[in-house]
């Protein structure tokens, strides 16, 4: 057994307790949250809020709370050595009371939607991961029937297999800790990065999509660069945006081979900003799907049930965006990512896989580019240009 200790190395962030650094908060409630599905045009909002304003949000992982695991996040965390106020009382409640279909519904417990004043489709909406706070010393990593790399392979014999995973401090940095064989102690660690799986906005119509497969609307990316720091930009779908988070990972190899990361619960806070469409367009040409940008890289990405196809996808998207944002020819582009940009796999585990390009901002440096202006806090109308920047220490 791979026991929490009783002085854990993190606070235990229960709902609204701790630091809430946002402007808003949203804690994970039978009312702000779906268990399986993602928020469409005709979901109302359980927050309104102006373009530049920030929201904590406390997330669920799923891990834990499935009917494979019991149902019963206090009794399963218990059976691995996590005292029973360790447990969180939002994952208790939800795991009671919130309707979830498992033949028909993904994993994910999702939180919102927010609805952004001022975002239209066709605008960009930017979600800066500001602070991303662990609430619990544990997490869990699964591995189950029909999913993952290695289908019908693994796992062996007839049942699930639910790593559980405590958290130490060593040398200063959270570690996840596992042992060698089944019961051992955990010595092997690596680093935690936490980051969230899911982050999206609605899409039109008035069917909820399934947990599972991103898309151009975001969704379940599991893109592990968003960490604290970095932003994602996502097309708006309709009125208001309606942005939504979920799937909190304490930290996930690219690939994401078993199935799930290592999943655990966060306390995340987020910027949410409009950029409108003619600002967009200007600073990055026509952006379809998820962009993300950190202090190094711009990061398009690439979507498909098969994964030849996403990494086509992506490569199309980088030509498209180093021609938007820098003007450069596209047989200049294609020399350019052959010789200097990785091409990585996000996951191949959300039936549709995706790849991510990270291209150096850096190495563009020479080159005039516009950065996105975002729609100031209480207007209506966007504005019609957006504004030079070569302000390389500058993450959006």
């Amino acid at each position: 057994m791979s026991a929490v200790s009783p002085t854990s190395p993190l606070e235990i962030l229960q709902p609204g307790v701790g630091p809430i650094p946002g402007d808003h908060y949203v804690p994970a409630t039978p009312a702000t949250v779906m268990w399986g599905r993602l928020p469409c045009a005709a979901d109302a909002a359980v927050l309104e809020v102006a373009s530049g304003e920030s929201v904590t949000f406390d997330t669920v992982s799923h891990e834990g709370i499935l009917d494979d695991q019991g149902k019963d996040p206090l009794a399963y965390f218990f059976g691995h050595g996590v005292p029973a106020d360790h447990v969180l009382a939002d994952a208790i409640e939800i795991a009671a009371s919130v309707a979830r279909d498992p033949f028909a519904d993904g994993p994910h417990v999702v939180v919102g939607p927010v609805r952004v004043r001022g975002a239209r489709p066709g605008d960009l909406l930017k979600i800066t991961v500001e602070a991303l706070a662990p609430r619990v010393p544990y997490g869990v990593v699964s591995n189950r029937h029909g999913k993952g790399a290695l289908v019908g392979e693994l796992p062996r014999g007839e049942h699930n297999v639910s790593v559980f995973a405590a958290v130490a401090e060593r040398d200063g940095i959270l570690h996840g800790t596992l042992p060698v064989v089944e019961g051992g102690e955990p010595i092997v660690a690596f680093p935690l990065a936490p980051f969230l799986g899911t982050m999206g906005v609605a899409v039109a119509g008035d069917e909820r999509p399934h947990s599972v497969p991103p898309g151009a609307h975001g969704g379940n990316i599991d893109v592990n660069l968003l960490v604290e720091g970095t932003t994602l930009f996502l097309p708006v779908q309709v009125e208001g945006a309606l942005a939504y988070v979920g799937d909190p990972h304490f930290a996930q190899g690219d690939g994401e081979v078993a199935l799930t990361a290592l999943e655990a619960s966060l306390r995340a806070t987020l910027r949410f900003e409009v950029i409108p469409a003619d600002a967009a367009r200007a600073a990055f040409g026509e952006v379809t799907g998820p962009l993300v940008r950190t202090p190094e890289y711009l990061v398009p990405t690439g979507m498909d049930p098969d994964l030849d196809a996403a990494m086509r996808a992506c490569v199309r998207a980088s030509l498209a965006l180093i021609e938007g944002r820098w003007g450069m020819a596209e047989h200049l582009a294609y020399a350019y990512l052959s010789a200097a940009t990785d091409f990585d796999i996000s996951q191949v585990v959300d039936i549709v896989s995706g790849v991510h390009a990270r291209i150096r901002e850096a190495d563009f440096a020479g080159v005039p580019a516009v950065e996105p202006l975002a729609l100031a806090s209480g207007a209506v109308a966007p504005p019609s240009e957006a504004v030079p920047s070569h302000d390389e220490g500058d993450v959006a």
